[in-house]
């Protein structure tokens, strides 16, 4: 067992006192400090002697820049000072988050889904912002999420941050864990949508008490994690208390595919607030600029009850609808932003607001409209945009169906399934099948069965093996088993199996499931 190194000697820093070491790293050590004026104490992170090499040293420096430039947002660590010590080390002062960090935390006490759900929207506005700067974290995880002294989380160490142009190619310091599958493969590359991986891995850290495919107990070494990551579906968090809703927000955000997950951070905290909606607990409002480009993300201001001037802290009430149930407009005078208030009309031709976990595949989404926000306008009457996602269930059998496919019908990938996508009620969601079990065979095939939980007539299966790099080719079947045959190449098999109705709606979250 390798013994754990001793901390490197603290730079002496006019006007600063040394107190105490805070953690060891493998390019930097952190030390506490009292700052003399103004007086407080800080922590200042220092390069170490051995490693004071070029590229080191561009990138200590982009990292001050980077958080300098981001450390206005309240769930990004502050930096107050970078500079040379006397003995020629690079150091930051940056603020002292006094608290346990997440990495503390997951793995040593049961952490609430209404706690874990708030850290999670916070943590997706300050990786928001950082993409709205132009810059990728690309090692989100719980060791890079202090505490504040107020209990708020602060995102820290953008050392192998990049600018949002150059976000592939160097996987430098990279933490296997909580990384996707892009950045994993022989040629790294990545952009907005690997930072939203890394965020819903570390909320799924935070509920599951372990890593996203670590198995308690089992090995876990890096090339098991690293296929793992490339095929294996998502496991649960074996929590009862994780509704399914915040299990599917889970899924979609750790997509294998860039392209069925999340357009953006903020696309992800809107999903968790409207878990937070389900389940009737108050809504973390969205930290984010109020920009003009900033569209449905911003914060929309209420008129104080005093008809005073408009209160930018507060959000409009938010929107909890239940299958067949008209809302109910709230009580006269219940200005609570927690509480949840019915919508009575929307504009016309505006995406109706849905559960996110119905909805689409990302490419379905405008771009623009989900991560900039300059798309065109989307006029919604009394709907909070920071709250309700704008989402349509995307039919992926819906091509296949439409020309009048058969079973058997091969297309190519579910980018052929997301055309002409049309916003549905939350009562045309289609349930995912469950029970997916794979056996197999004697001759090295594996059948896979499911089981349907709300079977329709003219019901059909739209399946694929999935692969570890690019979108599975899908076929329709009629019957709920279908057989993989022998590939002795293969290994572990792994498939997806979507619901598809007569009216050519389908699952929105494919079932997923796996044979050794």
């Amino acid at each position: 067992m390798t013994a754990r190194r001793e901390a490197s000697t603290p730079p002496r820093l006019p006007g600063y006192e040394f107190l105490r070491v805070l953690g060891l790293g493998g390019f930097a050590d952190v030390f506490l400090y009292q700052q003399e004026l103004p007086r407080r104490e800080v922590a200042v992170k220092v390069l170490l002697a051995g490693s004071l090499d070029d590229e080191v040293r561009r990138r200590f420096q982009q990292e001050a820049n980077h958080m300098a430039q981001l450390s206005h947002h309240p769930s990004i660590v502050t930096i107050y000072h970078a500079a040379i010590a006397a003995d020629g080390r690079p150091f930051l002062v940056m603020e002292y988050c006094s608290r346990p960090g997440l990495a503390e935390r997951y793995r040593q006490e049961r952490i609430s889904v209404a706690e874990s759900l708030r850290i999670g929207i916070r943590l997706a506005s300050a990786v928001e912002t950082a993409h709205r700067a132009g810059i990728l974290h690309r090692d989100i995880k719980p060791a890079n999420v202090l505490t504040t002294d107020f209990g708020w989380p602060a995102l820290t160490d953008f050392g192998i941050a990049a600018t949002t142009g150059h976000g592939g190619g160097a996987t430098v310091g990279m933490s296997i864990p909580w990384s996707p599958p892009e950045l994993l493969g022989d040629h790294p590359s990545g952009d907005e949508r690997s930072d939203v991986y890394s965020l819903a891995a570390t909320i799924y850290s935070l509920l599951a008490g372990r890593t996203p495919f670590e198995i308690p107990g089992g090995q876990n070494t890096a090339q098991q994690l690293v296929a793992r990551i490339e095929r294996a579906p998502l496991p649960l968090t074996g929590r009862d208390d994780v509704p399914p809703g915040l299990q599917e927000v889970l899924e979609r955000a750790m997509a294998k595919h860039p392209a069925r997950r999340f357009a953006s951070a903020a696309a992800v905290a809107r999903a968790l607030q409207q878990v937070e909606a389900d389940l009737r607990l108050p809504i973390t409002p969205l930290e984010l600029t109020d920009a003009p480009d900033a569209g449905l993300d911003r914060a929309v201001p209420v008129p104080s009850p005093d008809g005073g001037r408009e209160d930018a802290t507060r959000l409009r009430s938010i929107v909890s609808v239940a299958p067949g149930v008209d809302a109910e407009p709230a009580p006269a005078g219940a200005d609570d932003p927690t509480r949840l208030r019915g919508v009575t009309s929307v504009a016309p031709h505006a995406a109706r607001p849905v559960p996110v976990f119905v909805a689409p595949p990302e490419p379905v989404v405008d771009e623009q409209d989900e991560v900039g926000g300059r798309g065109r306008p989307r006029v919604l009457a009394g709907i909070v945009s920071g709250v309700i996602v704008l989402a349509a269930v995307a039919a992926i059998g819906a091509a296949a169906i439409r020309g009048g496919a058969e079973p058997g019908d091969r297309p190519t990938t579910t980018a052929d399934f997301t055309q002409d996508a049309e916003p549905t009620r939350i009562t045309d969601a289609v349930p995912s099948p469950h029970s997916l079990l794979g056996t197999r065979q004697a001759d090295g095939s594996v059948v896979f069965t499911w089981e349907n939980p709300d079977p329709q007539q003219g019901d059909q299966y739209l399946w694929g093996v999935r692969q570890a790099t690019g979108e599975p080719e899908l076929a329709l079947v009629e019957a709920a088993t279908v057989t993989v045959p022998a590939d002795p190449s293969a290994g572990q098999v792994c498939v997806e199996v979507a619901i598809v109705r007569a009216d050519r709606r389908v699952s929105a979250a494919p079932a997923q499931g796996c044979a050794p």
